[in-house]
Formats: structure tokens, C-alpha cells, sequence
């Protein structure tokens, strides 16, 4: 069963907003993770606007670094993350949100960003493409 989200009162998210550390972009590296499997799906970055937006919807959004604008997960794709619960590490330098995932995550219609690996024989690839890119986007270079 899914918690849900506490309403977190607006002095609270700035708060919490302060206290992270944000490269000199302005950016923090986020983890995003099945809640209830601790898959690790993908890793995007967040602004201060991102943060707020997630925490204040639910919906999870990031920062596009190549389109320079804020990226709600789903909006082209239709693969949402809902956000379960939202943490950051030791440091404040790291953000893991852990979440509910519609659908595949990765823009290559993987289930997961993290699909790649080194074994003895060399590179290998761990998942198959569950849905193809082009269903996804239109063509099958577009990421969200």
C-alpha cells in the first residue's frame, strides 16, 4: 500500500530548498527509485523549480539541461512518476525520489535507464526494449 503524501506547508519546502547544495548550475542530481522494488530507474537533474513543482503536485518533474526548461516525467510519453517520498543524502548534494512509475522510464522504452553492464566477455545489455521510442515520442531520437 502507497503512504500518501504529507501536505507540506510552503515555508517548509523552502526550507528544505536551502539546505540542499545545487552545483553552480543551479542544478542537483536526483536517482529516481521504484518504491516498492528499490529499482533503481534513471537519474535527471532538478532546479529549485523542479523541487517545488514535485513536492507541491506529486508528479515528479526534473530540469531539461538540453532544452533549458523545466520537464514534468510523462508529459510526451505518457510515463508518469507519482512521487512516494522524496530524500536526499548525507551531504544535501544528492536527491532520491522514490517513486510509483507508469510505464518505462528510460528513454530508450526500457524499463530503466541502467540497462548496461561489464561482465567478463565485455559490454552486455540487461533489458530489452519494452515499448518502442518512436510509440513513445513520435521518433525514436526524441527523450523526454
Amino acid at each position: 500500500m502507497i503512504n500518501p503524501r504529507p501536505q507540506l506547508l510552503p515555508q517548509d519546502v523552502e526550507n528544505l530548498i536551502g539546505d540542499l547544495l545545487f552545483n553552480d548550475d543551479g542544478l542537483i542530481p536526483a536517482i529516481a527509485q521504484q518504491h516498492d522494488t528499490g529499482e533503481v530507474l534513471m537519474m535527471a537533474w532538478m532546479n529549485e523549480q523542479a523541487i517545488r513543482q514535485t513536492l507541491v503536485t506529486g508528479r515528479v518533474c526534473y530540469w531539461s539541461r538540453s532544452r533549458q526548461a523545466l520537464w514534468r516525467k510523462g508529459e510526451t510519453s505518457g510515463q508518469v512518476q507519482n512521487l512516494i517520498d522524496f530524500r536526499w543524502d548525507c551531504d544535501g548534494d544528492t536527491i532520491l525520489i522514490q517513486v510509483d512509475q507508469t510505464g518505462v522510464a528510460c528513454h530508450t522504452g526500457r524499463r530503466h535507464c541502467f540497462y548496461n553492464a561489464l561482465r567478463e566477455d565485455g559490454p552486455v545489455i540487461l533489458a530489452k526494449v519494452e515499448t518502442d521510442p518512436s510509440v513513445l515520442y513520435g521518433s525514436s531520437d526524441t527523450k523526454e
